[in-house]
C-alpha cells in the first residue's frame, strides 16, 4: 500500500510539473487522474488495500465537511436568535473501535464540530464521554455518531 501511494504522490509531482499549473485543484486532478491510472494499471492483478481504502477515506472526510457545515449553520443560528434554544449535556458514546488511532481520530472529528467536545475516553477504552450543545434525543446522538463518524472510520482501518 505504501508503495502505491508513493507513485501516487510522485506522480501527481510530474503531472503538477508538466502542466506547469501549481494550484491546488491541479495537485487534486492530478492525484486522482494518477489513482485511476494505477488502478487501470493493476486491474486483473491482485487487488492491493490502497485502492479500497483511498475512496473510504474521501468518504470520511466528505461525511466530516457535510457534518462540520451542518453543525456550522446550526451554531450560527444560535448565536444570532435571540432565545437560547440549547439542551447542554453530557453523554456516555459506546466504542466500538479500538484502536489507539482510531479513538483519537472520532475524538477529534466530534470536537472540531461546532456544539460538540470530546471529554475524555474511559480507561479501559471502551466509552467516548462528549458534551453537546443540542442533547434532545441521547439516543439519536449515539446513533449519529455511531453511524456517521465511527461507522466510516471502522471502514477505513479495517
Amino acid at each position: 500500500m505504501k508503495n502505491k501511494f508513493l507513485s501516487n504522490i510522485l506522480l501527481t509531482f510530474v503531472w503538477v510539473a508538466l502542466t506547469g499549473d501549481f494550484s491546488f485543484e491541479n495537485y487534486l486532478f492530478g492525484f486522482f487522474l494518477n489513482f485511476h491510472i494505477l488502478w487501470l494499471i493493476t486491474v486483473g492483478r491482485k487487488r492491493t488495500r490502497y485502492f479500497l481504502i483511498v475512496p473510504k477515506i474521501i468518504l470520511l472526510l466528505l461525511n466530516f465537511l457535510y457534518e462540520l457545515v451542518k453543525a456550522n449553520i446550526e451554531v450560527a443560528y444560535e448565536v444570532i436568535t435571540p432565545r437560547l434554544n440549547v439542551t447542554p449535556g453530557i453523554i456516555m458514546v459506546p466504542l466500538d473501535v479500538k484502536s489507539d488511532i482510531g479513538i483519537t481520530v472520532l475524538a477529534n472529528m466530534i470536537s472540531l464540530t461546532p456544539g460538540t467536545l470530546s471529554i475524555d475516553v474511559s480507561n479501559d477504552k471502551k466509552v467516548l464521554f462528549v458534551h453537546a450543545m443540542y442533547l434532545k434525543d441521547r439516543e439519536k446522538f449515539i446513533r449519529g455518531i455511531k453511524d456517521g463518524f465511527e461507522r466510516r472510520i471502522l471502514e477505513v482501518l479495517s
